[in-house]
C-alpha cells in the first residue's frame, strides 16, 4: 500500500499575474503593428503603388512592434514578487 503524502504542493509559476498581463499586452501591440504593416500592394505587377510608403507602414507599424517587444522584455525581467 503506497504511503499517502499529506503535504499538498502548490504549483510555483515562474512569472506572476502582472508579468503575464504585460506579456499579453505586448503580444497584442505587436500583432496590431503587423496588421498595420499589411497591404499596400498593387493588383497589377506592372503598376507601382505609392501607398506602400505611407506613414502608417513606414513609421507607425514598426514603432508599435518595437514598443510591443519592449513590453515583452519588461514582462520577462520584472520581479513577480513586488
Amino acid at each position: 500500500m503506497p504511503k499517502e503524502n499529506s503535504d499538498k504542493q502548490t504549483p510555483n509559476f515562474l512569472f506572476g499575474k502582472r508579468n503575464y498581463t504585460f506579456m499579453v499586452l505586448g503580444i497584442l501591440i505587436i500583432a496590431i503593428g503587423f496588421i498595420l504593416m499589411a497591404g499596400g500592394g498593387s493588383d497589377d505587377p506592372t503598376v507601382f503603388n505609392e501607398e506602400i510608403y505611407n506613414f502608417r507602414r513606414i513609421r507607425l507599424a514598426p514603432t508599435l512592434v518595437l514598443i510591443g517587444l519592449g513590453f515583452q522584455i519588461y514582462a520577462i525581467l520584472a520581479n513577480p514578487n513586488k
